[in-house]
């Protein structure tokens, strides 16, 4: 870290360019939940667990891996599988056709493994049916967590530094999640359970790097002079302080998750990507979106030091008006 212990880069002069780049993206990101929208009828590819289907418990005799269940039940167009508790005892999720009972659904897939495994070597410990209506009641629910999660956001931002930091912040995240959720858009990716938790972890990451970059600012404004201090050359100094954390933590993330990725195979591989793709996105937001976003707020609407010396400045004006 010792070659950005000294780091002056020009991130504020930058800033417009990223405000470009940001735009094009979130206008690609809206455009791919649109078409998605036209052609499969919602805005994401939204797994069983928001869509309704079966859930299946089997529990294999002898030892048994995901990955040759999932080649047996076909492979990529296989559904969703998953290890739950011992390891030769798994999840299978899968959609309810149109034209298909849930009763039918589980025989097809019990049919399936007979066939791979022989019929003797597992047993269904559960099957259960999540309804549509659920689905619905989830997708709600993810979304009011979110929002949740913004509001209480602003409130606690607000409340340890001003007002001002907790709407850059609120707006640097909002950033952040579209941009995520038009990747997962573009490229279908099924959107789970596991994914809101991965999305809301997002949340937590970019609102951490970003309350790091406030928190410097803060302490330089709080120094004798910070006030006076050109705010654009202040902010962009305080971004610069804490580079070094700010790439170490991210470069570290981001090692565990490529690990994770490579290494943890098809059950968390689109958790993990999710992940990526926010640490590198909420890095970014810190330095090119949060940080410009309180800038353009003070500029535009100031902060509470200001109205007081506008205010002081008009006592003084009128103080001197003779009688």
């Amino acid at each position: 870290m010792r070659i950005f212990s000294d780091a002056h880069f020009s991130f504020i002069e930058k800033r417009k360019s990223a405000y470009f780049l940001s735009g094009a993206l979130l206008l690609a990101a809206i455009g791919a939940m649109v078409t998605n929208v036209a052609l499969i009828g919602s805005w994401q590819d939204y797994g069983v667990d928001f869509t309704g289907g079966s859930l299946i418990q089997v529990r294999f005799e002898g030892s048994m891996t995901a990955g040759e269940l999932r080649d047996a039940l076909g492979g990529s167009t296989a559904p969703a599988i998953t290890r739950f508790g011992a390891e030769n005892e798994f999840t299978i999720r899968a959609p309810v056709l149109e034209d298909a009972s849930v009763d039918e659904v589980r025989q097809q897939l019990e049919d399936e493994i007979g066939v791979a495994f022989g019929s003797g070597s597992f047993e269904v410990v559960r099957a259960d049916l999540v309804g549509a209506k659920v689905g619905d009641e989830l997708q709600r629910l993810a979304a009011l967590a979110i929002i949740l999660s913004f509001f209480l956001t602003l409130i606690y931002i607000a409340f340890r530094f001003e007002l001002r930091f907790g709407i850059a912040a609120i707006i640097a995240t909002v950033h952040d999640i579209m941009l995520t959720l038009g990747f997962l858009a573009l490229f279908r990716v099924e959107i789970a359970l596991p994914t809101v938790a991965a999305l809301l972890t997002i949340v937590g990451y970019s609102l951490n790097d970003t309350i790091v970059v406030f928190d410097r600012v803060r302490e330089n404004l709080d120094r004798k002079g910070g006030r006076k201090e050109d705010q654009e050359l202040l902010v962009n100094r305080s971004i610069n302080e804490t580079l070094p954390r700010t790439v170490l933590t991210s470069g570290t993330t981001l090692a565990v998750l490529l690990a994770l990725f490579i290494l943890g195979g098809a059950v968390i591989r689109d958790f993990t990507m999710v992940l990526i793709l926010g640490v590198i996105i909420g890095t970014y937001s810190s330095i090119f979106v949060a940080s410009p976003a309180l800038l353009e707020i003070q500029k535009r609407w100031g902060t509470g030091d200001d109205k007081e010396k506008e205010k002081a400045r008009r006592r003084r004006k009128s103080a001197s008006v003779p009688v």
